[in-house]
């Protein structure tokens, strides 16, 4: 697959330009590299750019080759891809005609009902004359892309599960009055909020793959620094994209070699192990956690060119995808992240080593008191 960047209709905001909220960055990455992380919960202030990168993101992604005509954004050869019109056809010996559009990037509001978002089926059509009739909804669309939803934490418990469970199986299922109705639904799930509104249910957040925080940057150099490049945007968006033009296409290019690589990346089995160990001690519920760990520090090692996994690898996921695992009682903040590294230090033997250089100069500190 080439990589090309094309200036789109409507100008989006560079994805190389976004300054800072680097944890966000990495785990939208991660995300796309390998979308079976089970994507990301994004909690942190207003105004700090969230709903920028995700479009940012789903932009600066090379152009897909999907069935022509088809609501679904089958996949002409993958058969778990495909909706099941497009399964017949190919199995009939016909090949069906293709076109290539952008990665979908759909977002999901706060008042959609159920059937807006996993479609409806028309039953009367389907009594009358015996056809399937059905309209499909977000979760189709939203196939081989992006799905946002902001203000997740606000949004009804039962469709979060909805969502979540297609996310999770890559089908949606649609079943009224004994008809029933699947089609392919694999997407990179993208949730944010603020918590100041309140947090998803620990049994609900469990099921996000990674959780980022972000706050407010407080440097006034980095303030100004990104206020300028905001505003060089939105007076002359093409001359600000003609000058991110490189770093866009060669991050694209990063992120469909990162893609192509992902199989051959593998994690060594004490390295597996300490992972798991990690999560026992942190008394983490179930094996999500074990499970996303590892894929997400595969998909950083394919992501900057390397075929095995290494300890700074899981270091740098492992905070993203446990942090949010920890919360028992539904009042509980979310642990920033020391709790997770303390742990994480220990059971890879990073604080022995720390410790045993500090006692090897402690004696000489020793003699210079006494002295």
């Amino acid at each position: 697959m080439s990589a090309t960047v094309k200036t789109p209709q409507r100008a989006v905001y560079p994805f190389t330009a976004i300054v800072g909220q680097e944890e966000m960055k990495l785990a939208l990455i991660l995300n796309v590299i390998d979308p079976r992380i089970g994507g990301v919960m994004i909690m942190g202030d207003r105004g700090t750019g969230k709903s920028t990168t995700i479009r940012a993101l789903a932009d600066l992604l090379p152009d897909i080759e999907v069935v022509a005509d088809d609501p679904f954004n089958s996949h002409p050869s993958d058969p778990e891809m495909m909706s099941d019109e497009v399964k017949d056809l190919v199995n009939s010996g016909t090949t069906p005609a293709l076109a290539h559009k952008k990665v979908p990037m759909v977002d999901l509001p706060l008042g959609a009902t159920e059937d807006r978002v996993c479609g409806t089926i028309d039953i009367e059509k389907a009594l009358s004359e015996g056809v399937k009739a059905f309209e499909p909804g977000l979760l189709a669309k939203a196939n081989r892309g992006i799905l946002y939803v902001d203000e997740v934490n606000l949004l009804d418990d039962h469709l979060v599960d909805v969502l979540l469970d297609s996310a999770a199986s890559g089908w949606n299922t649609v079943e009224r009055e004994g008809i029933s109705i699947r089609h392919p639904a694999r997407f990179v799930l993208v949730g944010s909020g603020n918590p100041e509104e309140g947090e998803l249910r620990p049994q609900l957040l469990d099921r996000f793959g990674m959780h980022a925080e972000i706050r407010t940057v407080r440097d006034p150099h980095l303030r100004v620094q990104i206020v300028e490049e905001r505003t060089g945007f939105d007076q002359n968006p093409q001359v600000f994209l003609a000058d991110h033009q490189a770093q866009q296409v060669a991050l694209q290019e990063k992120l469909v070699a990162a893609q192509e690589l992902l199989g051959s990346v593998n994690i060594d089995r004490e390295l597996r192990i300490n992972i798991s160990q990690v999560c026992s001690e942190l008394d983490v519920d179930g094996l999500r956690g074990d499970i996303v760990t590892n894929r997400a520090a595969k998909a950083l090692a394919a992501f900057e060119g390397r075929k095995e996994v290494t300890v700074d690898d899981i270091k740098r996921v492992i905070t993203l995808c446990l942090r949010h695992r920890l919360r028992k009682d539904p009042l509980e903040s979310i642990d920033s992240g020391y709790k997770v590294q303390k742990v994480f230090s220990q059971v890879f033997g990073l604080i022995e080593e720390d410790e045993s250089s500090a006692n090897s100069a402690s004696p000489s500190m020793a003699g210079a008191s006494r002295s």
